[in-house]
């Protein structure tokens, strides 16, 4: 019998579960302290020692397991897949991204903080969407998901609201939309 043993399969999607992991159990042992000054994002002053560290860090901050659970089982399943696909580096890339670009959107329209890895989660289902992408096709797979990505968002932001930023899975949808014609047209 072959002995099997486990091995670190994609250290990027695992670096990041393990950090945002690390992250929740820290501010649970300073009573939120931590996502209130690192690892949420929200408008403050220029001179703000701490407001590059949370224009990134908001991604990894979660504000109860159950939004840690979802965002990290989905990071789970699709990455790995998408680090084979497009390499350590771009999906480093992507995450730090849609952290930027979400983090500006929230700090530029929105009053309330924002944390949580939601939008890399929206950014990674659609640059997964793009894995069969040639050079001048648009994949079905793309267009439809991106469909119901897009209505899922309108409507619960219409009518759900409450505490979910459909801001940031729009617009980290759309970052990893983007990356993944990037990404694949390079590679064409």
């Amino acid at each position: 019998m072959m002995k099997k043993r486990i091995v670190y399969n994609s250290p990027v999607v695992l670096t990041f579960v393990l950090l945002s992991a690390g992250v929740f159990v820290l501010n649970q042992m300073t009573g939120g302290l931590t996502n209130r000054v690192f690892f949420s994002v929200y408008r403050s002053p220029l001179l703000d020692p701490f407001a590059i560290i949370r224009l990134f860090g908001h991604v990894l901050g979660h504000g109860s397991w159950q939004h840690l659970s979802n965002n990290m089982i989905l990071l789970l399943l699709v990455g790995p897949l998408l680090e084979e696909k497009y390499g350590s580096q771009n999906l480093l890339i992507v995450i730090l991204a849609t952290a930027l670009v979400t983090g500006i959107f929230q700090i530029l329209f929105f009053p309330q903080a924002l944390l949580g890895a939601s939008g890399v989660a929206f950014a990674w289902i659609l640059l997964s969407s793009m894995t069969s992408f040639k050079s001048g096709t648009i994949p079905l797979t793309f267009l439809i998901a991106a469909f119901f990505f897009l209505g899922s968002q309108i409507i619960g932001s219409i009518f759900v609201g409450g505490s979910i930023s459909y801001m940031a899975h729009v617009v980290g949808g759309i970052t990893g939309g983007l990356f993944g014609y990037y990404m694949q047209e390079r590679a064409a």
